[in-house]
């Protein structure tokens, strides 16, 4: 492609010359007698290289360099000046021309300029749309990057999801009860603006608190009566072993946590390690309230369900001593058509 060179001088005679000069190279000539000839070409044509004299009638060759530049900076400019006027060439250096050259000059001077100058404007263009270009690719890759961590996310989800409901199946349960202590688990965490990576490690815990139960004997899960001191033995083991089968994985070392001490009292009379008052993670202090709730008011094996008004009985009675009391007047604040929307059933 060739490119177009505009010529702005007042001198005729020179005009001419670069014009005749630039032609026998394949350039594109244009030519202006002064800066407003010159804005009248610029608007009509694409423009590669502007050659102009500095000292003209009228507005000058500084004047039509400042408001070049401000229209399109790539455009490369060439100012041609007398020996006199250096300072001014300076200044027209400082304002953003890419060269200047002094009278008397020599045509295979101007030639050489100029083909320097196209050149470099050339890579100049090329390497801003190089940069576009590979920002563009990095935007794509980021958005590619985020889909597929989102779509990871979806999928670690879905699996612990179906996971956590096949045990909950295993037990017998009506609809899925992990999945209920994880929204209520959620209503209370709004209350106490728990947001964030906290929020994503409780809801996690309380989806996957009963995991260890998968290391637990039918015999004694699925047992219609009470445990005996043996089977509860047994029983009590499964805070640990879920845990030791999350603890490993990175993702969900928080949520580990609170399926560990998901059976601690706030007195101290909890299980597996007797943790006491803020000793317990919070996750755990509030699952033991929501674990309660679900727990109370869903059929079992052994009982029907019981009436919502019995859960805030036994919340009261055991306040300060299963529960934390704080998190206990909180649970009591929050109205029955709140928890049975959450839970999307009604409570008798």
């Amino acid at each position: 492609m060739n490119e177009h060179v505009l010529v702005v001088d007042d001198e005729e005679m020179i005009r001419d010359l670069l014009a005749s000069a630039l032609q026998q190279e394949n350039y594109i000539c244009h030519m202006a007698a002064n800066v407003d000839e010159a804005f009248a070409v610029l608007g009509a044509q694409r423009i590669d290289l502007v050659i102009s004299d500095i000292m003209m009638p009228g507005r000058s060759g500084v004047d039509l360099l400042r408001d070049l530049k401000k229209v399109d900076s790539e455009i490369a400019v060439l100012m041609i000046t007398g020996l006199s006027d250096m300072n001014t060439a300076l200044e027209c250096i400082h304002l953003g021309a890419d060269d200047y050259l002094t009278k008397p000059f020599g045509i295979s001077r101007v030639m050489l300029t100029v083909r320097n100058l196209i050149e470099k404007r050339c890579l100049a263009i090329e390497k801003k749309n190089y940069q576009v270009s590979l920002e563009f690719k990095v935007m794509e890759q980021t958005e590619q990057l985020r889909r597929t961590m989102n779509e990871l996310n979806d999928a670690y989800n879905n699996t612990l999801t179906a996971l956590v409901r096949a045990l909950d199946a295993r037990e017998k349960e009506v609809g899925s009860h992990s999945e209920r202590v994880m929204n209520f688990a959620a209503l209370i965490a709004g209350k106490l603006s728990i947001r964030g990576t906290e929020l994503e490690q409780l809801a996690k815990g309380s989806l996957l608190h009963d995991i260890g139960k998968i290391g637990i004997s039918d015999n004694i899960l699925l047992k219609p009566g009470k445990l005996d001191t043996t089977e509860w033995v047994e029983m009590r083991k499964h805070p640990q072993i879920g845990y030791a089968i999350l603890s490993e994985i990175a993702f969900l070392k928080g949520p580990a946590e609170i399926i560990l001490t998901h059976h601690e009292r706030y007195d101290g009379s909890g299980y597996p390690k007797g943790l006491k008052g803020d000793q317990i993670p919070v996750g755990s202090r509030i699952f033991a309230l929501v674990d309660t709730l679900d727990a109370m008011t869903s059929d079992r094996p052994y009982r029907r369900a019981l009436p919502f008004e019995a859960v805030t009985s036994e919340v009261k009675k055991f306040r300060g001593s299963q529960f934390d009391p704080k998190l206990a007047d909180l649970f009591l604040a929050i109205s029955r058509s709140q928890w049975e929307e959450c839970a999307n059933k009604h409570f008798i």
